[in-house]
């Protein structure tokens, strides 16, 4: 959607959109100015577009805080995993997440349970509520959260058809990531080496720049700033996760204040580990490089 040409396979939905893109953009562009607003507003709606899965799944945790019945025969979480299955299957269905976006939505799934399981254990969080759909003191609906970051990153990837420079080495980015997932565990008996690993991030990443198109033209930014503004709004919709007693930090259990701004770095390194993931499945930077050298249209 949002291109010249709509990309091959594509569905019925998004050849829709790609007429209504066209239909609009010849209606109300007409020089660099109303051109630089619709591809504002064509951003957004991408990003939006690209957070739908996240964006559902945090419609629901408000839904169900604020009107969920007490007396349900089904808790409330359990309810939230099967709105969430419900949710990955109609994308599924409709075409809006492919199947290699879901094998990485699947892994991240899997990658965060595990990493819940051993937080619980150590009293980093808590789910106040009862369920019966749980693996000892983690619901099941806390991996979709974590499916929510992967589904953003595999979307927002094919959505702004990134391309880039500078792309680090997979294994050096494999190597980056499993070091990030061993201090989420390790760092409560070991020295946390988070310090050093927000280094080994600049300097891996640093000199990457990332192409992304909203419209018509591709457009840089170096990929670190990216990284840092998804972090940015993982942490407000944990806020907002928080708010509705979906969870809660030692200090929260009494009333809710503002989740502490060092979960800003964990999920900073959280969403590498996504990153990397789905860059696996795209394959490799190098291939990403030389989709540009042969002729891919950049400013």
């Amino acid at each position: 959607m949002w291109m010249t040409m709509p990309p091959p396979n594509s569905t019925r939905l998004q050849i829709r959109l790609h007429d209504a893109r066209a239909a609009l953009h010849a209606r109300y562009v007409r020089g660099p100015v109303s051109q630089a607003v619709f591809e504002f507003v064509a951003f957004g709606i991408k990003q939006g577009w690209a957070c739908l899965f996240g964006g559902l799944m945090l419609g629901l945790l408000l839904a169900t805080f604020l009107w969920y019945p007490e007396t349900a025969m089904l808790s409330r979480y359990d309810f939230l995993v099967l709105g969430a299955i419900v949710i990955q299957v109609g994308m599924l269905w409709t075409g809006l997440e492919t199947w290699e976006e879901a094998k990485v939505i699947l892994v991240f799934h899997i990658v965060g349970t595990v990493m819940e399981l051993f937080k619980t254990a150590h009293g980093s969080w808590i789910y106040p509520e009862d369920s019966l759909l749980r693996i000892a003191g983690v619901p099941l609906f806390t991996g979709f959260m974590y499916a929510a970051v992967g589904s953003y990153l595999a979307r927002v990837w094919r959505l702004f058809e990134f391309r880039f420079d500078r792309f680090p080495p997979l294994w050096i980015q494999a190597a980056l990531a499993t070091a990030i997932y061993v201090n989420f565990f390790a760092h409560h008996w070991l020295p946390d080496i988070r310090i050093g690993l927000f280094a080994a991030t600049a300097i891996v990443y640093g000199p990457c720049v990332v192409w992304f198109r909203a419209d018509d033209a591709h457009r840089p930014m170096p990929l670190v700033i990216g990284f840092i503004l998804v972090a940015l709004f993982i942490w407000f919709a944990e806020n907002i996760g928080t708010f509705t007693r979906a969870w809660a930090y030692p200090g929260q259990t009494e009333g809710w204040h503002p989740v502490s701004l060092s979960k800003l770095g964990a999920w900073y390194l959280l969403m590498i580990i996504s990153f990397v993931l789905v860059a696996c499945v795209h394959r490799s930077g190098q291939a990403s490089q030389r989709s540009l050298s042969s002729g891919t249209r950049r400013p």
